[in-house]
């Protein structure tokens, strides 16, 4: 293998690892964890707003530190390092939840937030990696394989650890409940070792010449402002992926409260992941053939219709009906934004542009749970928050035919 390929390989590994919280832990476990033992005395609505509370906290802080440490990163030549520290700070904070007993739903909260923005901050720097180990005529496909396989990869952990809290006797576990324990552990475990490839394979970029801090940034920000492909890009970017965040971040609380077995929604779950990863290669090469802006149409019209659907369902068959299209489309929209992006940007300075183009990915999941909350607490209709997120994929649509091909652009 040419160390080109095996850098794109190390760097796509890198999903692989983290997807392990992302699934287990981010859209899994913890929602059920949270609302059946360490805030089972909290209303059903309560604990909703709460934990959209707490996923909107740890985006907002993510928000706020992701342009600035791209900056950094981009004067000193370490995006590996940052992105190892955050890391890093997830891994241990999922490990910490095993120690939190029942009813301490503070607790598990704050270290779930930190293990949140360990995710959210880490994946800033792995995606501004890319430009490291892709050219610009690659980014579609070399995008596209680290999102199928961070679903892989998030599917077969979570498999396991289905297996492991639904037959605990399987691997001489007491019960349950120190089975969800003990998939707190092997998640952190999975997240360091399959990050250890890329800090041998993938090469960082010299140190830019520029000043960093504050003035920098500020002085990106306003490049931004007047390169209008960008621009209208980022908004664009900012209104879907919050509906898209917001459907992986509540999905699993919004089928609780529908009175979904805790089976049911982590099948569902599993069939996301597994369905996702095809999918995602498929998009990319989608992406080759009709053009990314198409085939990120056609993702979002499709989520368009699966939102209307999910305010109608009854039963845990349609759910996994809604469970299976997800899966068809999600990974796809990702990998072929990021990939947009990265050939809008100059790609001296892609931890600065990246930082901005999550940290609009964090203001936006800012709102999108939080919204959901509100809504379910202010109504007592948990059917209606999901409709919240119409307004986000159609206002992306429209944002998004403003921009032009990056080709042409530069």
């Amino acid at each position: 293998m040419s160390s080109k390929r095996a850098a794109q390989w190390a760097w796509a590994l890198t999903a692989w690892a983290n997807h392990a919280f992302a699934t287990t832990v981010l859209v899994g476990f913890f929602p059920i964890f949270f609302d059946q033992y360490w805030a089972a005395k909290l209303p059903g609505t309560t604990s909703t707003f709460y934990l959209g509370l707490t996923n909107s906290s740890a985006a907002f802080i993510v928000m706020l530190l992701a342009p600035w440490l791209g900056a950094l990163s981009d004067r000193r030549g370490e995006k590996k390092l940052w992105f190892g520290i955050w890391s890093a700070v997830g891994a241990l904070a999922t490990a910490a939840l095993c120690l939190i007993g029942a009813g301490h739903w503070g607790w598990a909260l704050a270290v779930f937030g930190l293990g949140s923005i360990g995710f959210f901050a880490g994946s800033s720097f792995q995606d501004a990696l890319i430009v490291q180990v892709a050219d610009a005529h690659q980014t579609n496909r070399v995008s596209s394989l680290g999102f199928a396989l961070g679903y892989l990869g998030g599917g077969l952990i979570f498999l396991l650890n289905v297996l492991l809290v639904k037959y605990p006797h399987w691997f001489h576990v007491a019960d349950a409940s120190t089975a969800i324990r003990i998939a707190f552990v092997d998640v952190a475990l999975w997240w360091i070792v399959f990050s250890l490839p890329l800090f041998r394979y993938v090469h960082e970029a010299a140190p830019t010449a520029i000043a960093t801090g504050w003035r920098e940034l500020w002085h990106t920000l306003r490049a931004v402002l007047r390169d209008r492909p960008v621009l209208n890009f980022l908004l664009a970017y900012w209104l879907y992926i919050d509906a898209i965040g917001t459907l992986q971040q509540m999905a699993v609380d919004f089928g609780i409260k529908l009175g979904f077995s805790s089976n049911a929604l982590i099948q569902a779950l599993l069939l996301v992941q597994f369905v996702s990863f095809p999918s995602a290669l498929l998009f990319g090469r989608l992406g080759d053939r009709i053009g990314t802006r198409r085939a990120i149409y056609l993702g979002l019209a499709v989520f368009v219709a699966l939102t209307c659907f999910a305010y109608f369902i009854q039963n845990e068959r349609q759910f996994y009906i809604l469970a299976a299209v997800v899966g068809t489309v999600q990974g796809g929209v990702q990998a072929l934004s990021r990939s947009y992006f990265a050939r809008l940007i100059p790609r001296e300075r892609a931890g600065e542009y990246f930082g901005f183009y999550n940290m609009l990915a964090k203001f936006a999941a800012v709102l999108g749970p939080l919204a959901m909350g509100v809504v379910a607490i202010a109504t007592g209709n948990q059917r209606l928050s999901i409709l919240v997120l119409e307004v986000f994929f159609i206002g992306g649509a429209l944002l998004l035919a403003r921009v032009r091909d990056p080709d042409a652009v530069r």
